[in-house]
């Protein structure tokens, strides 16, 4: 799977903010993280217009985005068998071991940024893992395919490089 960065950055070519920082993430040297989110309604809408602040995924095995995302990480948003059309910025990261944290802990601090019901909330009881992802500047764009064909809910396209010195 692959996603175009020149088309991704023709659609913003309009808002200052994501061109330079879409075009300091196509770099060679950039250590900007780089994920795609698939997303379905309500839920992209609510992020798209700032209703919804934080994303929540949970799961059963430590999966992406578990420990893959980091604050500064680009998030595409795509619509479930559609295009992408916005992207977020990943602003705090929280990553929990649900053996470790209850799951009602959770709900209790950030459910209403998350902004589901309880029908969502009891479909999360036998996740093990949970990351919590504060987003900022989300933007809609025009329609950029991407031809994901499998289930995954998020992809890391390319996980933060890191560098280590060892001076």
């Amino acid at each position: 799977m692959e996603v175009e960065l020149d088309e991704l950055l023709e659609q913003v070519d309009g808002h200052h903010f994501w061109l330079t920082y879409l075009s300091d993430a196509a770099q060679p040297t950039s250590r900007i993280g780089i994920h795609l989110a698939i997303f379905a309604e309500p839920f992209l809408s609510m992020v798209l217009s700032g209703e919804k602040t934080i994303e929540s995924r949970f799961s059963r095995n430590r999966c992406a985005p578990y420990g893959e995302i980091y604050d500064g990480d680009i998030i595409l948003l795509k619509e479930v068998a559609g295009p992408i059309c916005g992207l977020a910025l990943a602003r705090r990261i929280w990553s929990y071991d649900l053996g470790h944290e209850p799951l009602e802990q959770i709900r209790n601090r950030f459910g209403a940024a998350i902004r589901a019901n309880d029908e969502f909330w009891s479909s999360r009881a036998d996740a093990l893992y949970a990351t919590l992802i504060e987003l900022d500047s989300p933007t809609s764009i025009s329609p950029v395919s991407c031809d994901k064909r499998d289930r995954r809910g998020w992809v890391s396209l390319r996980s933060r490089q890191m560098t280590f010195n060892f001076a």
